[in-house]
């Protein structure tokens, strides 16, 4: 059913934990034969001196610093609850 003879459908499916129709396999069948074709073409480019990375661009730590800081008050935090028990929200009951 494969449009690749070295491309098991069925145990890639298996893998990816996936139940295919007849139709998806052979949909996905071409699809996943042009992406490996696709990376045979990749494999073919020179790359020698080019260090491997895991972005196309540089990334950079955004975030502020990790500096503690005093918190929101419990009457705050507490202050538009709908309802509250020793300091703490009441949310209604979810799982059984």
């Amino acid at each position: 059913m494969s449009n690749n003879p070295d491309l098991d459908l069925d145990y890639v499916a298996n893998l990816a934990r996936l139940a295919l129709s007849d139709t998806e396999k052979t949909g996905f069948s071409g699809q996943l034969a042009d992406i490996l074709r696709y990376m045979d073409k990749l494999r073919q480019v020179d790359v020698t001196g080019i260090e491997p990375m895991a972005h196309a661009s540089p990334v950079f730590n955004v975030w502020e610093a990790d500096v503690a800081r005093p918190g929101l008050p419990v009457e705050a935090a507490l202050r538009n609850a709908p309802a509250q028990r020793q300091n703490l929200i009441v949310v209604p009951k979810v799982v059984e």
